[in-house]
């Protein structure tokens, strides 16, 4: 059985970092680590083919190659799954489907042969024997949460290693916390399940026995959301670090990382440089109504400081359109932002996705106007929101073109910088590195609109922040990035702004 494993293409947003990659060479953040994982599973015998439409494109020869085609993806991916799916089922192929869009929407995908739902680690061994037996069912759905100490190590020899900017490996699934607008929780539970120490491990030999010498994801939604595993995950990390040079680590987590002293300094010297957190509003009573309580009850700004004084960079996400929002909450946002720090502001629409609780309260309220898109980046919301649809959208789209704006995303730089305490890391510098800051020269320092902020903060970093100078040249071509994503998806009157474009 040949197996294509297919991965629909991003639109472009935040996440994408689509524009930011493009200097450094790389054509995607990093693999679909759920396919590498499948793959894993699959027959050792089954010649096997995965095609990134992120890094590359689906070719006729593929089609033609292959007897099945499976195909995975998120809500955001809807548009190009529909499209991946129908050129396979034109080209005679069995179309299998799973992973968090077809776990949620499967209903909606009349031409798919097989879904395999929820985790794959338990439906897909039913998938399989019933395909040997050939009594293949059409719908496999889990009663349960699998065991991740059972899942395999992925197959990244699929995947073009050179195409991404970063590997990916999974800890945990699952999430303690309950807010009302994810549907973490009801795709994973509450219940934070760990692959061992050792499974991880694994892992990271595996990559580096590869070749792989750069920055590594740790997808896991939350990564401390077992405090406890997570600090028994943590010294195993700084000893397999300790004679690896050029690898760090980045992930997401909540808030409360800035409470645990222990687990911050563990993190550090475990090699993680960048965190993600959800912050979504300063605004107490959006934040309660959200049932957001890892964030109630605490200084936001002290607690982005503490974990940027410790050591690693907060990139934030946040939220607009609560029904406890009033047209202020703009101002409120733009301030907040500015004042933490925190350059990769990643604000969005409220949205209610399929599975949450707030998809359901809206829907007994009446105010569903549609199917959410999964992108964070749009001025699109599919809930009829209290303060008003266009007063909403335009506080959005004056938001995003204040804190994306040159003087104030250099701005928020330096107040980053001015608090950030660098870790003492042994990096891999190589060439594409280099040839990165150049580029930075000529596309910011020379051609952009913000060559004058550019080359000030360069001289302050310089002159007042110098182990800083790399992370410096990194967020600001960040920002060039953020900028583009916000003309082209969002700010669409202001298309003729001049632009510096590869």
């Amino acid at each position: 059985m040949k197996v294509l494993l297919i991965y629909p293409r991003f639109p472009d947003t935040f996440w994408s970092f689509k524009h930011a990659l493009r200097f450094i060479r790389k054509s995607a953040f990093g693999p679909p680590l759920g396919l590498l994982t499948v793959a894993a599973m699959l027959p050792a015998e089954w010649p096997k083919r995965l095609v990134d439409l992120n890094v590359t494109d689906l070719r006729p020869a593929d089609l033609e190659w292959a007897d099945m085609a499976m195909v995975s993806g998120m809500g955001i991916q809807r548009e190009s799954a529909r499209e991946v799916i129908a050129r396979c089922k034109a080209a005679g192929l069995t179309a299998v489907a799973g992973g968090p869009l077809f776990t949620e929407e499967y209903e909606r995908f009349g031409e798919v042969d097989h879904f395999v739902l929820d985790e794959g680690e338990i439906t897909l061994p039913r998938f399989l024997a019933d395909l040997k037996r050939g009594t293949p069912q059409r719908v496999y759905r889990a009663d349960g949460f699998a065991d991740m100490r059972q899942s395999p190590v992925p197959l990244w020899e699929l995947a073009d290693m050179r195409r991404y900017a970063s590997m990916a490996v999974q800890f945990s699934r699952g999430c303690p916390f309950d807010c009302e607008f994810c549907n973490i929780t009801a795709l994973l539970g509450r219940m934070p399940r760990t692959k061992s120490t050792e499974q991880v491990v694994a892992e990271l030999d595996r990559l580096y026995s590869l070749g792989w010498r750069g920055s590594v994801f740790f997808v896991d939604d939350n990564l401390i959301g077992d405090r406890r595993a997570a600090k028994e995950l943590l010294p195993a990390l700084v000893e397999w670090r300790r004679d690896k040079v050029g690898v760090t680590f980045s992930t997401q987590v909540s808030i409360n990382l800035a409470d645990d002293e222990e687990l911050l300094r563990g993190m550090v010297e475990a090699g993680f440089t960048t965190v993600f957190v959800g912050i979504e509003t300063p605004c107490e009573e959006s934040l309660s109504e959200a049932h957001k309580a890892q964030n109630l009850r605490r200084d936001l700004l002290e607690s982005v400081r503490r974990i940027q004084r410790a050591g690693m960079h907060v990139e934030g996400g946040f939220i607009v359109g609560f029904d406890s929002d009033t047209p202020s909450i703009f101002r409120r946002q733009m301030e907040f932002i500015q004042q933490s720090g925190i350059a990769a502001a990643m604000v969005g629409l409220l949205q209610a996705p399929y599975g949450t609780r707030l998809y359901e309260r809206l829907k007994r309220e009446g105010r569903l106007t549609g199917e959410p898109s999964g992108n964070n980046v749009v001025d699109f919301t599919n809930i009829v929101p209290k303060m008003g649809l266009e007063v909403l959208r335009d506080g959005y789209r004056t938001l995003l073109k204040h804190i994306y704006s040159p003087a104030a995303y250099y701005e928020r730089v330096r107040t980053f910088l001015k608090e950030y305490c660098p870790p003492r890391l042994r990096v891999h510098l190589d060439w594409e590195s280099v040839l990165a800051f150049f580029r930075s020269v000529y596309y910011l320092g020379i051609r952009g609109a913000e060559r004058v902020h550019y080359w000030r903060l360069l001289l302050w970093t310089l002159f007042r922040r110098p182990r800083s100078f790399p992370m410096a040249v990194t967020l600001a071509i960040y920002g060039f990035h953020f900028r583009r994503v916000c003309e082209e998806q969002v700010l669409r009157m202001n298309r003729g702004l001049p632009q510096a474009s590869f």
